[in-house]
């Protein structure tokens, strides 16, 4: 398990996290604290990116339960705070959360649904809200705007022709706005507004994003193909966006898709 969070917790966190995080993690949570909620769920909190933001911008008397199916994540999130704040780490499956109905009168998901069933994790969510609660979550557009998918692939592909590894490709497969539309409409959720975002962020280390993102868990994939060695891809990588996107900095864009809606 120390290989794990070495090889990828930390370089998620560390290289990944200030990149395609940390600004929607903010918007995330300035939106949540806006209305002063007493009882905030988290779920998929990752390494704590926007449940730091959250402790911060929420008032203090606020209760902050964060959940997340990895106990590798959870332990390095609760590194970035004090004994004394008010944060409740949790291991929880989000299709399946262990806690009361009504329990919370805000729920968030940032980068999340695409890594479990959706219809029944939005369930879990109403379930858990209490009436007229807010529930807000993000995912990415399509590998069309997000080339730390696009580009990754790509170069994969080139060391992989016939067996690509997919794993990066997971965070993009929920851009389709409709079907997690009617979902929401279907189990009660009203009114639902759907924006996009588009951010740009200066990198100035390419090779330490690029190896954050071949230390991503595709990195297993890698591995169980054998023949390769993940810093050639790297290397690859890293090449592959200066010559996209430029170098000392690159202006890297990405594209997100925001849900914001309410248990009716």
């Amino acid at each position: 398990m120390t290989g794990y969070v070495d090889e990828v917790v930390l370089p998620y966190d560390r290289d990944l996290g200030p990149v395609l995080f940390d600004h929607y993690g903010l918007d995330t949570a300035r939106r949540i604290a806006e209305r002063s909620p007493r009882d905030v769920l988290e779920i998929a909190a990752g390494t704590g990116i926007v449940t730091r933001h959250l402790r911060s911008l929420l008032n203090k008397d606020a209760r902050l339960t964060a959940t997340d199916i990895s106990d590798s994540m959870m332990d390095l999130a609760r590194t970035k705070f004090l004994p004394g704040e008010q944060v409740t780490f949790q291991n929880a499956d989000a299709t399946a959360l262990p806690f009361n109905d009504g329990a919370f009168d805000a729920v968030v998901c940032q980068f999340g649904i695409m890594f479990f069933d959706q219809e029944t994790a939005f369930r879990e969510v109403y379930r858990v809200l209490k009436r007229k609660s807010r529930y807000l979550f993000r995912v990415w557009d399509s590998e069309r705007y997000n080339p730390f998918a696009s580009l990754s692939f790509e170069v994969l592909q080139q060391f992989f022709p016939s067996d690509t590894p997919r794993f990066l490709f997971d965070p993009v497969s929920c851009h389709q706005i409709d079907p997690l539309k009617e979902l929401l409409i279907n189990i009660g959720f009203d009114p639902i507004v759907i924006s996009i975002h588009r951010h740009e962020y200066d990198i100035f280390d390419v090779s330490a994003f690029a190896r954050a993102l071949v230390y991503s868990p595709v990195l297993f994939e890698i591995r169980d193909r054998g023949g390769v060695d993940p810093e050639e891809i790297v290397a690859g990588l890293t090449a592959a966006f200066k010559k996209e996107y430029g170098a000392n900095p690159m202006r890297y864009p990405m594209q997100a898709i925001l849900f914001e809606t309410e248990k009716t």
